[in-house]
């Protein structure tokens, strides 16, 4: 079996761990860097997984899927992740505890015409490295980021009173993984990550993770949530995250690349 990987960093960890795996049971693995805009292989791998979002690689995710071969994350599961708009959308067909999200336009012109009058968290709509997150609690603080950001398209959700603490909890197939990471949008900023055993998150947790996977069609994916009053509340979904420092991501990755392969297990359908 030949496996691709469509990203313009084969050397990130967990692509050149679970490279190193399939290389070494006798899988050759290629890289296709999306941003040469070069042709797609003559000859198609078996599996590739799609670890870039910028629409070059999509288009060759694409391409690729219509000549047969099999993507992991699909473009369109990928995709559906860029747009928080869409995002909250599926979220709420599908009865998960999603963040109320309403899709505001640009920055500069909510933010002239709109009296805040409680803490809420501003983002991009289109979620991309770099993109705008940010806690607002009073009318200064709205101006300045819009000074900033005129005109970029965001969404705004009323922010949540919670611990300051995220749950990062990611997804390889049916294998669960977790961490505990003090808030960007906390007073003190971003902090350390503290990788924590499945059985450790709350009860119904890792299956509200799983069940968010189907809705959205991924099979590799991240899942931030934060504890709002004793109830999970999802605030962010993203396709095939980094999972850094997590033993066994690696492995997790390979095994489901060699169950990917075609005729084997099919992908999971969006809700």
């Amino acid at each position: 079996m030949r496996v691709g990987l469509i990203t313009p960093e084969p050397g990130h960890p967990l692509l050149a761990a679970a490279s190193a795996l399939l290389t070494a049971a006798g899988h050759p693995v290629e890289a296709l860097d999306p941003r040469t805009g070069s042709a797609p292989p003559r000859c198609v791998a078996d599996v590739y997984l799609l670890k870039s979002r910028t629409p070059q690689a999509l288009a060759l995710a694409r391409e690729l899927e219509e000549r047969g071969a099999v993507v992991v994350n699909s473009a369109a599961a990928t995709e559906r992740c860029q747009d928080r708009t869409a995002m909250a959308e599926i979220a709420l067909r599908a009865g998960l505890p999603f963040a109320a999200t309403r899709t505001v336009g640009g920055l500069g012109r909510w933010a002239s015409g709109h009296p805040l009058t409680a803490p809420v968290v501003v983002k991009s709509r289109h979620s991309r490295r770099g993109d705008l997150v940010a806690r607002v609690d009073d009318a200064a603080q709205l101006r300045a980021l819009a000074a900033r950001w005129p005109d970029e398209p965001v969404v705004v959700q009323d922010f949540a009173p919670n611990s300051g603490w995220d749950h990062k909890v990611w997804a390889v197939g049916d294998r669960v993984f977790a961490a505990l990471r003090r808030s960007e949008l906390s007073p003190g900023g971003r902090g350390p990550t503290r990788s924590l055993e499945p059985d450790e998150l709350p009860p119904g947790w890792a299956a509200l993770v799983r069940a968010a996977g189907k809705a959205y069609g991924l099979e590799v994916y991240g899942v931030d949530l934060i504890d709002a009053g004793g109830s999970p509340l999802i605030v962010d979904v993203n396709a095939f995250p980094g999972i850094r420092d997590q033993a066994g991501a690696p492995e997790a990755l390979a095994g489901l690349v060699l169950r990917r392969a075609p005729g084997r297990d099919a992908a999971p359908a969006a809700g």
